[in-house]
């Protein structure tokens, strides 16, 4: 647990909580839970030596999601108690900004941002380095948080008060538009199409209770709070 009070948003914090990226039950259980329905987006590779570059790896936990799919799997992170983890799990781990990858254009035959987004002061840039190294006909997958009052709600004020461990994660200033990302995301040629997703209720207050077994993420008919992201880069 964290010794000093850091502010919102600061990647430190992942280091506090280090020990908690693979831990059943821990309080980064929603991001592995999110990684397993954000592997279902992604396609098994088209060719061999595909290269899958996950944005925000964190501790790695795509991982075990997308095993068998046939992709190298890259991971990027400024986080390297996370990166640690990742490359125990077979991610070939990157240091860097997700702002400014070292990779040639058109590297990526899928490119994943799971909850990275809404932790970036400039989303836009990471949005333009996603779609620069994704291969023509490749695929952008991502999810986040929407800007707007209830996510703040919802995924600060709510998640901060039931799961104390988790306060200050986000910066509820960096939530993102569901509109402006499509928008930005054509920019750069990938037509984005967004989906709302949320746990099923149920399974998620078994889980506050005991702590216990994953909670599926399924589609909802809002945008508001939590979303999916899928496009596939043209080919001219």
């Amino acid at each position: 647990m964290r010794s000093t009070r850091r502010a919102r948003n600061d990647p430190g914090q992942y280091d506090d909580l280090a020990g908690e990226w693979w831990r059943p039950g821990s309080p980064l259980s929603m991001l592995y839970w999110l990684a397993r329905a954000r592997a279902r987006l992604i396609p098994p590779a088209e060719r061999d030596g595909a290269v899958l570059i996950d944005l925000g790896c964190g501790g790695g936990l795509l991982a075990p999601h997308i095993a068998g799919k046939g992709y190298r799997h890259v991971g990027v992170d400024l986080v390297v108690s996370g990166l640690e983890q990742a490359a125990a799990h077979g991610v070939l781990p990157v240091l860097a900004d997700a702002r400014r990858l070292p990779f040639p254009d058109g590297t990526a035959d899928v490119v994943s941002a799971g909850e990275l987004l809404e932790h970036v002061p400039d989303w836009p840039a990471v949005v333009a380095e996603a779609c620069r190294v994704l291969r023509p006909g490749g695929w952008l997958v991502l999810d986040t948080l929407a800007d707007t009052a209830v996510s703040r709600l919802v995924a600060v004020r709510m998640a901060e008060a039931i799961i104390p461990a988790v306060r200050g994660i986000h910066d509820p200033a960096l939530f993102v538009s569901p509109r402006k990302l499509r928008i930005e995301c054509a920019r750069h040629g990938v037509p984005l199409a967004v989906r709302g997703v949320r746990p099923t209720l149920p399974a998620l207050t078994r889980w506050l209770v005991t702590r216990r077994n994953a909670v599926p993420i399924v589609p909802t008919f809002t945008t508001a709070i939590l979303y999916q992201g899928r496009g596939r880069k043209g080919t001219q």
